[in-house]
């Protein structure tokens, strides 16, 4: 069991992830490399301030642009729409890990006699003209569509034919999302766009205990340090109970795949990659390193299990993006403010893209956070660098 200091397991967490020390992602191939670290990271179609996966990858990727990660799913075709923890962006090369969801998919569609009919017009249709939208397809009607796929919370009821259509041919993978315009998706064939080679590819992984193993062990890799406890970091690992989740971290353990850690504080163990036992040597043999400010996404992966994150920083923080206006604390799309090792404060902040225009609605320091000058300007040269991300050339400031 190797023993950590609470900073030190906060800087490793950091240091991992990108949000410590200099820059290690620059531009679009450092978006890519992230996105390849992490397995995953989460969509969400909110735009107050740059969605979710932009987000996540600018408090990151040095230089980063929307049109980057925008070129590497819809140009260069290196990442995909696909869920995962939830709707997701994931790296092309994982497409054949996910051949299980597809083929649930095809069993689920099967109830429904007159799915191949429709969707052998639809396919015939993307084919002859190019890349759809729902509102394009020439199919008339509604579907009483039960939904087995496993991102739309079990759905079911009346729904538009054609969107029933498509969403089910992206399900099984015969389509996927050649472009969004704005939150409308527009959907092409699946063989013209991924490679054949892994449009065919077996499963590589076809048992459900090897299946679970890679899923988790990539979950860890993306949080940094994860406990074997249920956790919001887990959230889409289909059919893992209990019992089936603690084999996992025992064999993953005796494996050598993961490395045990205790940290001041936390009852439980935590657990990291082993491939990251460089970065541990890092920690415990030295604590300097640059402090950056930066602003993080509401589903960040770091942030996905937050019991851990508030046992660690001692940061209590909730999306309340759909908590009733009357009942926030804080703001409807707030993201955390990190300096250095340490989260100091919260900030709202919303982009008029048309106008050019960053309104900045309000900054909450946390608790005991002493609000100097240094700090004060590096937040407002964090605003700065925001507003470009933002494409916005005037910030409005609340102070």
């Amino acid at each position: 069991m190797i023993h950590l200091t609470n900073q030190q397991a906060r800087q490793f967490i950091l240091l991992k992830q990108g949000l410590l020390g200099e820059y290690k992602f620059i531009e679009k191939q450092g978006a890519l490399a992230f996105v390849r670290q992490a397995g995953c990271i989460q969509f969400d179609p909110v735009d107050a301030c740059g969605k979710n996966a932009e987000l996540t990858l600018q408090s990151r990727v040095k230089n980063f642009r929307k049109s980057m990660l925008r070129d590497l799913l819809y140009k260069d075709r290196a990442l995909f729409d696909y869920p995962d923890k939830m709707l997701s962006i994931i790296p092309v090369e994982d497409w054949p890990y996910f051949r299980r969801f597809r083929d649930i998919s095809v069993w689920g569609g099967a109830k429904f006699k007159d799915l191949p009919q429709l969707e052998t017009e639809a396919k015939a249709y993307i084919r002859k003209h190019g890349a759809v939208s729902s509102d394009d397809l020439p199919i008339d009607g509604s579907i009483h569509w039960h939904s087995h796929i496993h991102w739309s919370g079990n759905w079911h009821g009346d729904t538009n034919a054609a969107r029933a259509v498509l969403e089910h041919l992206y399900a099984t993978g015969e389509l996927v999302i050649h472009h969004k315009k704005g939150t409308r998706k527009f959907y092409d064939l699946a063989d013209k766009h991924i490679p054949s080679a892994l449009l065919k590819a077996a499963d590589p992984l076809p048992g459900e205990h090897s299946h679970h193993k890679w899923r988790v062990l990539r979950r860890i890799g993306a949080v940094g340090l994860l406990w074997n406890r249920g956790s919001g970091a887990l959230l889409g690992i289909w059919d893992m109970n209990t019992p089936q989740r603690e084999q996992v971290f025992k064999e993953l353990l005796e494996e050598n795949s993961i490395l045990a850690l205790q940290a001041d504080g936390i009852k439980d163990p935590l657990y990291c990659r082993a491939e990251d036992a460089a970065l541990l040597d890092a920690v415990q043999n030295s604590d300097d390193f640059k402090p950056r400010c930066e602003f993080v996404a509401p589903l960040d992966c770091m942030l996905w299990d937050r019991r851990l994150i508030q046992a660690l920083f001692g940061f209590d923080y909730t999306w309340e993006i759909y908590t009733p206006p009357a009942k926030r604390k804080f703001g409807y799309y707030t993201l955390p403010v990190l300096y250095g090792d340490c989260f100091v404060g919260r900030i709202e902040a919303v982009s008029d893209t048309k106008a050019g225009v960053l309104h900045v609605k309000n900054l909450w320091y946390e608790d005991g956070v002493r609000q100097t000058k240094k700090l004060a300007h590096v937040i407002d040269m964090r605003i700065k660098r925001f507003a470009r991300f933002n494409e916005c050339g005037h910030i409005e400031d609340y102070r």
